[in-house]
């Protein structure tokens, strides 16, 4: 059976504001890829890893993949703590 991966993808580095982001469901591949012989193309035997479906919070892909019978691992973001500071810490 098909297993997926449930994580919230780190922010772009551009991107400024909180609370844009999605959760992320994405299937793991069981077979690797291949490099094709003539072209040099590199093929799969899964197109169930090219899928990634986004949802709005946890708790819905988590209803979505049991829903389905997707055994699933979820991983947690890390949270970034910000240290603000006057813009006179740089001179000191």
């Amino acid at each position: 059976m098909r297993s997926a991966v449930i994580y919230m993808p780190s922010a772009s580095v551009v991107q400024s504001g909180r609370g844009k982001r999605k959760w992320v469901l994405k299937f793991v591949s069981r077979r690797g890829k291949y490099q094709e012989a003539l072209m040099g193309w590199v093929g799969s035997f899964e197109t169930n890893s090219q899928v990634s479906l986004e949802f709005s919070t946890l708790e819905s892909a988590e209803s979505y993949a049991k829903r389905n019978g997707i055994p699933y691992n979820v991983i947690y973001p890390q949270e970034s703590h910000m240290r603000f500071k006057s813009y006179a810490d740089n001179f000191k």
